[in-house]
């Protein structure tokens, strides 16, 4: 087969990147079928083919199209990572892995941050990218050491990688995260650079016009190429097919500024940076150095010679380091006697020496008024500026930009320093013509120009030049685009420290700290569906779910299309009891995508909330069909298999929820209820601590430990387990009324009246509470108080006025011994 065409290639991956930045999928996975079919050895196009497949969603074609190229020794980067994301898909964990390892000495030294703009793409993944994907392979794959390796790397390389600062908070690794967002050695070397790449180019352009008489400025040696030591100054970089060179911060700087010469062999020169006199539209956006000289650069511009300079009065010109002629018009240039008269001590205008200089291609020369091509900049001396001043004719146009950036010291040293040679000059001068149009000629920030006569006879006034007062003007930082670069980062780094502050509390379950630093971010910030999410998963973890019902309601208000953390919306609403609330939520979640797990976790409790158990069971079966990785579905869908009673199958998808996840202390906790029910307490115990390990600051979980260890004949650390629980939550009416029950129990009477008084409080309408109020009172011997409490909870609930009558009934037949007794009602 005859070799491919690099043209006929670079065309096709051009056309393929298109496809892909406009979301034409399918337009992009038919040309990467022509490109593979044309040139089926090059990895390149493997890369692309299968990179078509995967965000098709077509996994396993992405597998095979790319397992090839992706198992080899030394893989192509790109080939590899397609293969990892598939294999992340579809479960084969340590072969995408692998396949990682394979290219890693590849992209271990990748580094794509700051190389990212509208114009310029980086196609090929860096190491971070990398890492974070290895974290996630290894953390599905439950090697938890292995993936918070990878993870940390990620965040060394990038702290933006917020997915590996996530997948660590899950891990639930203790991480400094001080230590993580803040600049990276790699991020000061690309400022640092930047800034030196900026200074440098400010001195190539203002250094001709900062005070050319000064000692600083006669020292430069301009036959140096400026230090070219920025990483992306010479890194290629693919965009649309091409492989183009980056130019780092001269990207920014050669558009509409000054135009870059192309100089063979890379080297930037003074000369190369011309004064513009317009704008500047004859060259595209990406500029190419080190590949044309000035000629093949005016061949590449369709030969459009430059057009002619405008027309101009003549003006009273200085030496400022730049040759460039500024000739009036023809009529203007007589040979009047004033403009003959010379003395023998005045050098000749051709006499001048001057230094050879390297000239512009013809594409880049300016023109004078008659068409002919203008001298090239050369950098001046003291002796040949200060003899251009003395000439009359020596008129030279001197660049506004130029002038903008004399500074005052650098102004007011080149005009002593021209005094001083002026007089020397004319104290040596004995036959000096008194030519009118030299009068008042004196470099300095005074001076006073004399009107000429032109050929017509008529005065001619030049312009004359501004005052100093006109010439000062605050020096413009050189770095100013590299601080507002460390501004920007400083605010990112701000903002992304407290998001991750509010999520390590999070999965660390501190919510009520969560909360507060989200509460900190400012408006505009936590009003976005991430955050407002968070917050109100906060309230829910704390079982506040009013308000977490509330946060909720404004997030559907902002967002009515949100799926994401809708599940707990759910719940909440169906600890709430709210069924036309939970059902309109599960058919708008469903409108919005019947794909998504989340809806049908909507829909399973809504037939829940409405006691329909087995229907809410085939609901959530669903949703683990749609995510099997959804920890969530598996307990909501174990908890309905207790409510039917069938302990086994609600063992299995408890198991099957901490096997995903786990922390998912929902899991343990519903294994927990599970073995309680069956009677095996020092089992559930045990799963109860596994939960409380991971949540500790869930009072419901500490009051499970305490039932059990109440059942197990242990109320003196029940009461422990009860006494924490109220701590970390006091509104939570459960872990008072059984802290009460075991007071009393204990013969505390008193500590349980106590606590009793407070409950009545938090739950005014809870019979239970008055009933084990009047059963207190009988142990204290307070008979009519039992007895209206007994009335208070046999109105609350009519159920139990058998047993409460019962009570009553035993109360007037008790004798002083028996009322220390406690019914555990």
């Amino acid at each position: 087969m005859a070799p491919a065409n690099s043209h006929v290639v670079r065309q096709l991956q051009q056309l393929i990147y298109y496809h892909l930045d406009n979301h034409l999928l399918r337009n992009a996975l038919f040309i990467a079928g022509r490109l593979q079919a044309y040139d089926p050895k090059n990895a390149d196009n493997v890369y692309l083919i299968a990179l078509c497949y995967y965000r098709l969603g077509q996994l396993k074609s992405a597998y095979d199209s790319s397992r090839h190229q992706a198992l080899k020794p030394g893989a192509h980067v790109g080939c590899s990572y397609v293969f990892a994301l598939a294999c992340l898909g579809l479960g084969k964990y340590v072969e995408g892995s692998n396949a990682l390892d394979k290219s890693r000495g590849n992209w271990i030294r990748l580094n794509s941050w700051n190389k990212h703009t509208e114009s310029r793409r980086q196609y090929l993944p860096d190491a971070a990218a990398i890492h974070c994907l290895q974290g996630k392979l290894w953390q599905t794959y439950r090697d938890s050491n292995k993936a918070i390796e990878s993870y940390a790397e990620a965040l060394k390389l990038n702290p933006f990688m917020w997915d590996a600062f996530v997948g660590l908070c899950d891990l639930g690794v203790n991480v400094r995260i001080p230590n993580i967002f803040q600049m990276t050695p790699e991020m000061k070397r690309a400022l640092s650079t930047s800034n030196s790449d900026e200074n440098t180019l400010e001195t190539l352009e203002e250094s001709p016009a900062t005070n050319p008489f000064s000692q600083s400025a006669s020292n430069v040696n301009t036959s140096q190429p400026p230090s070219n030591n920025d990483p992306f100054t010479i890194s290629k970089n693919r965009v649309n097919g091409d492989v183009r060179p980056n130019f780092g911060i001269f990207d920014k700087l050669n558009i509409g500024k000054a135009s870059v010469t192309p100089i063979s062999g890379g080297d930037l020169d003074v000369s190369s940076f011309d004064t513009p006199t317009g704008t500047d539209t004859s060259f595209s956006h990406d500029v190419y150095l080190g590949k044309e000289t000035g000629d093949q650069m005016a061949t590449a511009t369709n030969g459009i010679e430059p057009p002619l300079a405008p027309v101009r009065k003549a003006r009273a010109g200085q030496g400022l380091g730049t040759e460039i002629s500024v000739d009036g018009p023809p009529k203007m240039r007589s040979n009047t006697i004033n403009s003959r008269s010379r003395t023998k001590a005045e050098p000749d205008e051709a006499s001048v020496g001057r230094p050879p200089s390297r000239t512009h291609g013809v594409g880049e020369r300016k023109r004078t008024i008659s068409g002919q091509a203008a001298p090239s900049v050369s950098v001046p001396t003291t002796a040949n500026l200060a003899a251009v001043a003395n000439d009359p004719n020596g008129l030279q146009r001197r660049s506004t930009r130029l002038l903008r950036s004399i500074t005052r010291s650098g102004t007011l040293a080149t005009r002593e320093e021209m005094d001083l040679k002026k007089k020397a000059k004319a104290t040596g001068t004995k036959g000096r013509s008194t030519n009118p149009g030299n009068v008042g000629r004196v470099v300095s920030g005074n001076r006073i120009h004399s009107d000429s006569v032109g050929v017509d006879g008529k005065e001619q006034r030049r312009p004359s030049v501004s005052q100093p007062s006109g010439l000062e003007q605050k020096p413009k930082p050189a770095s100013s685009e590299a601080l507002k670069e460390k501004e920007a980062l400083a605010w990112l780094f701000d903002l992304f420290s407290k998001l991750a502050c509010a999520y390590f509390a999070q999965c660390h379950f501190r919510s009520q700290d969560a909360i507060q630093i989200y509460n900190t971010i400012s408006l505009g910030q936590r009003d976005t569906p991430y955050i407002l999410s968070q917050i109100a998963r906060g309230y829910f973890e704390q079982g506040l779910y009013s308000d977490a019902e509330k946060i909720y309601g404004r997030l559907r208000s902002i967002f009515p299309s949100q799926v994401e953390g809708m599940e707990r919306y759910s719940t909440t609403l169906w600890h709430q009891k709210k069924e036309t609330d939970l059902a309109f939520l599960a058919h708008e979640l469903i409108d919005v995508d019947r794909d998504s797990p989340e809806a049908w976790c909507a829909v399973g409790n809504s037939f829940s909330v409405q006691k329909d158990h087995d229907q809410a069971i085939k609901c959530f079966k669903r949703a683990v069909q749609l995510d099997p990785r959804f920890a969530y579905a598996y307990t909501l869908q174990g908890h309905e298999y207790i409510a039917n009673e069938e302990n086994d199958k609600a063992l299995a998808v408890f198991r099957s929820a901490v096997g995903v996840d786990r922390r998912h202390y929902n899991g343990w906790y519903g294994l927990g209820q599970v073995f309680e029910k069956q009677g095996k307490y020092d089992f559930a115990e045990q799963h109860y601590r596994t939960a409380a390990g991971v949540n500790p600051s869930n009072s419901l979980l500490i009051t499970s430990i305490g039932t059990v260890l109440e059942k197990l004949k242990n109320p003196k650390a029940a009461l422990v387990q009860y006494t924490k629980a109220c701590d970390l939550m006091p509104p939570s009416a459960i872990a008072r009324l059984k802290r009460a029950r075991v007071l009393a129990h204990l013969k505390q009477p008193h500590a349980a009246l106590e606590e009793l008084k407070l409950l009545k409080a938090i739950a005014p309408d809870e019979a239970n509470v008055f009933f084990m109020l009047g059963s207190v009172h009988k142990m204290l011997k307070q008979k009519s108080e039992a007895i209206r409490n007994w009335t208070i909870a046999g109105n609350l609930d009519p159920k139990a006025q058998s047993q409460i009558k019962e009570e009553m009934e035993r109360l007037e037949d008790m004798s002083d011994e028996d009322y220390d007794t406690l019914p555990m009602g």
